[in-house]
């Protein structure tokens, strides 16, 4: 328990360090999760509409507003989102 508290200034920083690379990381794939399921999610509109399942209509507005998502997912993942 001394040694612990002894070693405090040493370990304190190195705990913390770790900390903040796991906190990264988790967000790292977060971001990339996200873009893959808008992605997948882009690709089974395109199918559905190649296949007759939807109209055209339907296809557009649903297009614009996943790529307008994965236009957003990249700013934030750049840093360039408001």
């Amino acid at each position: 328990m001394v040694l612990r508290f002894l070693l405090l200034p040493i370990t304190g920083p190195l705990m913390g360090v770790t900390w903040l690379g796991e906190k990264i990381l988790e967000q790292a794939s977060t971001e990339i999760d996200d873009k893959e399921n808008l992605s997948k999610q882009l690709l089974a509109l395109q199918l559905a509409f190649d296949m007759g399942e939807i109209p055209e209509e339907e296809f557009e507005i649903q297009e614009e507003a996943l790529l307008l998502a994965i236009l957003e997912a990249e700013q934030q993942g750049t840093g360039l989102g408001e």
